[in-house]
């Protein structure tokens, strides 16, 4: 996994961040301040930022100019700033992305995740075996010991979408969000209906029902 430096000023943000990626196994360093974040930045292999742009001693922005100097790692950047001069002049200095506060874990692991594929440092899931079943994330198929099962190229989405979120439990907005959009008018039961095949399917007992909020891929020992 990465290893990610969280810069945010704010201590319980900063840590509600690390919280949430610590299950996906990653590496996190938190900074909350500019000054500290470029010594940390100095002395770690850094492999993604997280990077804040109102920040004390030496602002975001500034921290982003002088990695870039540097290192062509990833940067995202996260603040309350929504102005588009300031999204803008972000990317004029080559941050890799851009949120707002507030937003939303699960779409920050995301866009955490997409940031390293495309850097190279988290190949892209291909095929993943559970049991006697072997699931091909890129060719939407799963084969078992009698064939191809039949399923369907959503539940595909949804099990990746769970695997990649190791750990994290996922409430039934966000998968709704994420799989089919804010506007689809879709229930939640339509996220319970295809848990469920999902299990039947592939006989998977990863997938767990957190009661109340939603579900999350865990691997048992």
């Amino acid at each position: 996994m990465a290893t990610i430096l969280i810069v945010e000023d704010d201590r319980k943000t900063n840590e509600a961040i690390c919280e949430y990626l610590k299950p996906a196994g990653h590496a996190l360093i938190p900074a909350y301040d500019g000054e500290e974040a470029l010594n940390l930045f100095g002395a770690n292999n850094i492999n993604l930022v997280v990077l804040d742009i109102m920040l004390p001693k030496i602002s975001g922005l500034s921290v982003l100019q002088k990695i870039r100097s540097e290192s062509a790692v990833p940067v995202l950047m996260l603040t309350a700033i929504g102005d588009e001069h300031t999204q803008v002049k972000s990317f004029d200095q080559q941050a890799d992305d851009y949120m707002t506060k507030p937003f939303s874990m699960v779409l920050l692991g995301r866009r955490i995740t997409a940031l390293l594929r495309r850097s190279g440092q988290s190949p892209q899931l291909q095929k993943m075996s559970f049991g006697d079943v072997t699931v091909d994330f890129s060719g939407y198929t799963a084969n078992d010991s009698g064939g191809k099962i039949d399923i369907m190229p959503k539940e595909i989405d949804l099990l990746r979408l769970l695997v990649e979120h190791k750990g994290l439990v996922l409430t039934r907005s966000q998968i709704l969000d994420d799989l089919w959009g804010v506007d689809c008018p879709i229930t939640d039961r339509t996220v319970d209906t295809y848990i469920k095949n999902l299990r039947k399917k592939l006989r998977l007992d990863c997938i767990v029902t957190v009661k109340g909020i939603g579900y999350k891929y865990e691997v048992r020992e």
